[in-house]
């Protein structure tokens, strides 16, 4: 799987967040998306995964050298987490992941008692996620995610609302779950992302 970004911009009115963007992201590879805060890291991110659309130039998702997939049809293969992402919160713990996983297969090797026992919160399995903390909800986003079998994932700020032992969690679950999958970190701090192959600077695309 890789995807292709052929001379992308997005643009707010009359202002340009980046333009004139090519660059090609390959299968188990991992790359960051750099950038101080407000320079277009998610807006990136989010074109990548065509919940934006582009104000020029377009991208292209690829099965195979021949094989092109229509941004309409990229969800079963892609997933993003981020802090600003909604849950449901009326959902308990097990009611969200079943939901969750109604929609994405589960990554091979994986259930969901394995899931609850990794994100440390059997005590929580049956307690509804308003009740959660940030730090509890986010480690929720990531696990749905990186627990989803997508060849793509996409993670915006990913030790968002994450203590130290969070961001500990943080990379065991990407060492546990990222391996031969493309996947693509926006972030500003090192610690989220220190272990990629490549990093794209957002403020080289103004």
């Amino acid at each position: 799987m890789t995807i292709t970004l052929h001379n992308l911009g997005r643009r707010f009115d009359q202002q340009w967040i980046f333009r004139n963007i090519n660059y090609t992201f390959s299968s188990s590879k991992k790359y960051a998306i750099l950038g101080p805060n407000g320079s277009g890291k998610s807006t990136l991110l989010k074109t990548i995964a065509g919940q934006l659309s582009a104000s020029e130039g377009r991208v292209a998702y690829l099965r195979s050298a021949d094989r092109e997939i229509h941004v309409d049809d990229i969800y079963p293969y892609l997933v993003f987490a981020a802090p600003y992402m909604e849950l449901i919160e009326e959902f308990t713990l097990t009611e969200m992941i079943d939901f969750h996983f109604k929609f994405k297969s589960m990554l091979e090797g994986f259930d969901k008692p394995a899931i609850i026992a990794h994100l440390a919160m059997e005590d929580a399995s049956h307690k509804q996620i308003k009740y959660f903390s940030s730090g509890m909800k986010q480690r929720l986003k990531l696990a749905l995610a990186c627990f989803s079998a997508s060849a793509i994932l996409l993670l915006d700020e990913p030790t968002s609302n994450l203590d130290v032992e969070g961001e500990k969690w943080y990379r065991d679950l990407i060492d546990r779950t990222c391996a031969n999958r493309l996947l693509i970190i926006g972030s500003n701090q090192e610690k989220e992302y220190d272990f990629c192959d490549e990093f794209i600077r957002v403020m080289d695309y103004k």
